[in-house]
């Protein structure tokens, strides 16, 4: 049976604020020296501990031969997104850690990501970090019913080439709500006023991706995908519901 919208996101919302709490506590016990592997089993408690589901763990999309095996996504400098826990991935000072976090609550799924700079860094990363969330910020503002989908599109690549770095065009935002992925894209890029119509209880996450000199993502296993050149990345991700004349946002760890 479908669930009504109002009463999705009334839903949906709870389930934003259970992945929030999780995100603050998980974060307390990030610092450099922590591997990847032992955040993931930390989050796994604290899925428990809050009675939510990983989104991810098991997932099997649709570019990959098997399931992915972690609670969360973990991906550090030129890795984007889909970083697999290991034990071998050292939290070092100066790095760039992307966190995405998918829950399954009450039946519904909820997606966000953050972008954090692990102690001191270069100033050319704080800027990239800085500049993509930028771009998340300016483009929930025109996520509005009426709008196109290539409006969001545009406004991340332009605050993000303003600021002198690369928006990644091979990966993109999507429709979540009773799945994890739909078959629709919210892309890094695009023209004002093309794309799908934006309308009324549509429900997706917009998550700028970019880099400090690359355009594109390449796959390297069944699951991560870094930068074509190797030079370091960010990653910024929230759910989206629209509304008669604005948005809201159902989850979000910024």
């Amino acid at each position: 049976m479908k669930i009504p919208f109002e009463k999705k996101i009334e839903i949906m919302k709870r389930g934003g604020e259970i992945l929030r709490n999780i995100f603050e506590e998980l974060k307390k016990f990030i610092k450099p020296g922590v591997d990847t592997l032992t955040i993931d089993e930390k989050a796994a408690n604290l899925f428990e501990k809050f009675k939510v589901k990983s989104a991810f763990k098991n997932y099997k999309p649709d570019f990959s031969s098997k399931p992915y095996p972690g609670n969360i996504c973990l991906s550090i400098n030129e890795i984007i997104v889909h970083g697999v826990p290991s034990k071998n991935k050292i939290i070092k000072e100066g790095d760039l850690l992307k966190i995405d976090i998918g829950i399954i609550y009450e039946n519904l799924y909820l997606d966000a990501a953050t972008t954090l700079i692990i102690g001191d860094t270069d100033e050319i990363n704080k800027k990239l970090v800085e500049a993509t969330k930028k771009a998340l910020l300016n483009a929930i503002k025109i996520a509005k019913a009426g709008g196109r989908l290539g409006d969001i599109g545009y406004s991340i690549q332009k605050t993000i080439q303003e600021s002198g770095f690369k928006v990644i065009k091979n990966l993109c935002g999507h429709d979540i709500g009773e799945y994890l992925h739909g078959n629709t894209q919210i892309l890094n890029f695009g023209k004002p006023k093309t794309g799908k119509l934006i309308k009324k209880g549509m429900i997706f996450t917009i998550e700028p991706m970019a880099s400090i000199s690359s355009e594109y993502a390449v796959q390297i296993n069944d699951f991560e995908f870094k930068t074509l050149d190797n030079s370091n990345s960010a990653h910024f991700e929230v759910t989206l519901a629209i509304l008669d004349k604005d948005n809201l946002i159902l989850a979000d760890i910024l």
